[in-house]
């Protein structure tokens, strides 16, 4: 057996106090990586929390431009380390090495830095407002301690826990990370954790600003998320285990933001089927099979009236679901899981038209997969046929009428997003008036006649939704300046000494071009 990998606590590489053991393996072999990494018990995680806290006074002291710094080279320092990057996490993924992930999540990975630094260096997140009738001032802050942050098995760069989204809002914010490193990309997290302190190390931030730990079990991870000196905590995964820390943290008083589960359901109107149904079913097949159909936003319900174009559409998408190449998914997991979510499915009354079992790609796999049902089954047991399936599957809802589909809309559950495919001559208009108020409040991003995989990371993307989608549905995990108000904390002064107010708050504008809300009004000016 390899040596066992050490975890990064306070700035040092040293050997966990391990309760075992465990490795990854290789989805496209199903065989061992040839790494080993440890499971942490308790007193891993509480000198992290501790460290973490000194930390966070210490970058308090060290001002926005550092953090900033910091955070544009470490993106420097992950591109310098690309090839080597890139070749781990294909090896513990099974995601394809290009274009997927030296093309395109290793750059979106290293922008979101760097949106991260600009709005760590503008100030524009911490929204300052000023009441100067009763001198009252307030603005968003760091949180005083550090942010644990839980990533997800299928973004091995781009939500990772010390290189991702959360982790770089919360850097952001001047909050220190312990990441607590996915176990099915550890080495990728490993290298990326080695570069995140070279970087703290050349821009003179903290040692203690990332810390990354690899597993531990249930108890020590609901301690971690609920310690008194914890500041917040990020989590993207299964329903089931980000719940468990949800109670732990609730329990607490601590904030946890969550990405859960999401089907993400489309709605095809009839118009749009007689203008363009061939093109659509591609596009659908496309969308659902592209990653082996593992996104938090892949297409996972259709929603169409019955009729002669919807017989149409169910048979060319199961055809080329049957036809298309069978992709390899991320763990045994995960397949485990497809598995059981088919199965509960076809339980609730579900009609498999293609695929539906074990196998038939590369390594861990499970057969492209399209369910059918119609709406007066579905309205029978909506949960049991909203069960997420995570991976390369989908069912087709064909309702009878549009009434019917309009209440099949009412019993969805929270979703990230959700689509409205009509057609280009006004003719689905009055259909569209109907479903979209319904599906408008299920969703966190509503879609027009586009499918809903792609994330831009703009300023403006909401990447949240009701639950079960997150946690809560007034939140973003992707744009930024938004996604840092998950961990940061209001800071109110009242009637305090101008020159010992934070720089936003006193009465000239740090920057001459911070937006302030300055009694009642937006303005870049000076207050009086």
């Amino acid at each position: 057996m390899s040596d066992v990998q050490p975890i990064l606590i306070a700035g040092t590489w040293r050997p966990a106090d391990a309760e075992g053991t465990f490795e990854p393996k290789n989805p496209a072999t199903k065989e061992p990586t040839g790494e080993v990494y440890p499971v942490s018990t308790l007193k891993d995680v509480e000198e992290a929390i501790e460290a973490a806290a000194v930390a966070a006074e210490q970058i308090a002291e060290m001002g926005d431009e550092i953090v900033a710094s910091f955070l544009e080279r470490f993106a420097e320092r992950i591109e310098a380390r690309a090839d080597e990057l890139v070749a781990m996490a294909n090896a513990e993924s099974g995601l394809p090495a290009s274009p997927r992930l030296a093309g395109i999540e290793l750059p979106r990975t290293t922008d979101q830095l760097r949106q991260a630094a600009t709005a760590a260096r503008n100030r524009s997140w911490t929204m300052p407002n000023i009441d100067t009738g009763s001198n009252i001032r307030s603005l968003y802050g760091a949180l005083g301690g550090g942010v644990a942050v839980f990533g997800p098995n299928n973004f091995p760069f781009a939500f990772n826990s010390v290189a991702g989204g959360d982790f770089a809002a919360a850097i952001a914010a001047g909050n220190p990370v312990i990441g607590k490193g996915n176990s099915s990309h550890p080495g990728t997290t490993r290298l990326l954790a080695e570069e995140a302190l070279g970087a703290a190390e050349d821009t003179g931030m903290p040692k203690a600003t990332v810390q990354l730990i690899y597993r531990t079990n249930h108890e020590v991870g609901a301690r971690l998320v609920s310690h008194p000196k914890i500041g917040a905590t990020g989590y993207t995964g299964s329903r089931g285990a980000g719940l468990v820390l949800k109670e732990a943290a609730d329990k607490a008083g601590k904030p946890i933001y969550m990405e859960l589960s999401s089907i993400n359901p489309v709605v095809i109107l009839p118009g749009a089927l007689v203008e363009r149904g061939e093109e659509l079913a591609g596009e659908f097949t496309t969308s659902c099979l592209m990653g082996t159909g593992q996104f938090c936003t892949n297409p996972g319900v259709i929603l169409m009236l019955k009729g002669a174009n919807t017989d149409t559409f169910v048979q060319a998408t199961s055809a080329q679901f049957s036809e298309a190449p069978v992709g390899t998914m991320l763990t045994e997991a995960v397949e485990n899981g497809m598995e059981r979510s088919v199965g509960t499915l076809k339980g609730a009354g579900a009609e498999v038209l293609a695929g539906g079992e074990r196998g038939g790609g590369k390594g861990f796999s499970f057969q492209n997969t399209l369910l059918k049902v119609d709406g007066a089954t579905f309205l029978k047991d909506p949960e049991a046929l909203q069960e997420e399936a995570f991976g390369n599957e989908s069912l087709l809802i064909i309702a009878d009428d549009m009434d019917q589909a309009v209440e099949v809309t009412r019993h969805f559950e929270g979703n990230l997003t959700g689509c409205i495919y009509s057609d280009s001559k006004g003719e689905d208009e009055p259909h569209y008036r109907r479903i979209e108020p319904v599906l408008r409040k299920k969703v966190g991003r509503l879609l027009n006649d586009k499918m809903p995989t792609g994330v831009a990371v703009v300023p403006s993307m909401n990447h949240g939704g009701p639950y079960p989608a997150t946690g809560h549905p007034g939140f973003t995990a992707v744009g930024l300046p938004s996604s840092i108000s998950r961990f940061a904390m209001l800071e109110c002064y009242d009637n305090v000494r101008e020159h010992r107010l934070p720089a936003e708050l006193r009465d000239q504008n740090p920057s001459g071009a911070l937006w302030r809300l300055i009694d009642q009004q937006w303005s870049q000016g000076d207050v009086g």
